[in-house]
């Protein structure tokens, strides 16, 4: 909820404890705005880490997979064959998952959808759907990566690459759990970014994954900060997001959060000029 805007209203639920209180906070990641977040919040932390944090789980198989833009879609029944269900894709857009949901549907999948799009009635007939077992599989945007936890998902699906690493860890996270096994297939294509495509590549090498060999071929600029038995060392990785395959001055999610703090001085600079 910090990390997609509602910090202020957290901020005011914690201001109601006025006596003593114990607060636990989990996250996959620990992105700066998490940590800043951690430090004024919580009262006399103690910071317990099972692994880096931002390293994806080992227990989840990771597949990454070069698909055409206008080949997913069809891709995406074969891909379903990997593991039974329930099943989770993600998609970065709302139109997609319409599009994804639409085309299953055509396809006799059993199916639901959940985006900021649509109402809180169908928002929560598809995730008691979904829970019940009467649908297998479950199209989303990134509103389902994060907080929402359905048991013995086998199997996620990005449709896309995500634009922050970080999402990537929240997706797959889904699956894989409570120690056990999960499949997680990634398309990428040309399209994808190429610094979250060097991001993807270390959590992939981290977690001893197959790397593809389309992420080998990318110039990478952390190969000098390797160590002698060709693991890289985590210090390099971007101080605000976490991410191993870039630093903090090309973090495309600093750069995304500065792009919208301009915004919104350009929109109150002009409010101002009315009066």
């Amino acid at each position: 909820m910090i990390d997609v805007g509602f910090e202020d209203e957290v901020r005011n639920i914690v201001s109601y404890f006025k006596h003593q209180r114990q607060t636990v906070l989990f996250s996959a990641t620990m992105p700066k705005k998490i940590q800043d977040f951690a430090r004024s919040a919580l009262v006399k932390p103690i910071i317990v880490n099972v692994s880096r944090a931002g390293a994806a789980n080992m227990d989840i198989i990771q597949e990454v997979e070069f698909v055409k833009p206008e080949m997913r879609i069809v891709y995406l029944l074969e891909c379903l064959q990997k593991t039974p269900p329930p099943v989770v894709i993600f998609a970065e857009n709302k139109n997609d998952v319409d599009d994804v949901l639409e085309y299953l549907l055509l396809k006799g999948v059993e199916a639901v959808a959940i985006h900021g799009g649509k109402d809180q009635e169908e928002r929560e007939y598809a995730m008691r759907s979904y829970r019940s077992g009467k649908k297998d599989v479950l199209i989303a945007t990134d509103i389902a990566s994060k907080g929402l936890d359905f048991p013995e998902i086998k199997h996620v699906i990005n449709f896309d690459l995500p634009k922050e690493i970080e999402n990537y860890t929240h997706r797959i996270g889904r699956t894989g759990r409570a120690g056990k096994t999960g499949v997680a297939t990634t398309f990428i294509n040309r399209n994808s970014s190429e610094q979250v495509l060097l991001d993807l590549k270390h959590i992939l090498i981290e977690a001893k994954q197959r790397v593809p060999p389309v992420l080998l071929t990318i110039d990478d600029p952390t190969d000098k900060y390797r160590l002698p038995d060709g693991t890289l060392d985590t210090s390099f990785g971007c101080a605000y997001c976490g991410g191993l395959g870039h630093r903090i001055l090309d973090c495309p999610k600093l750069a995304q959060e500065q792009r919208a703090q301009q915004a919104a001085q350009r929109r109150e600079d002009g409010a101002g000029n009315d009066y």
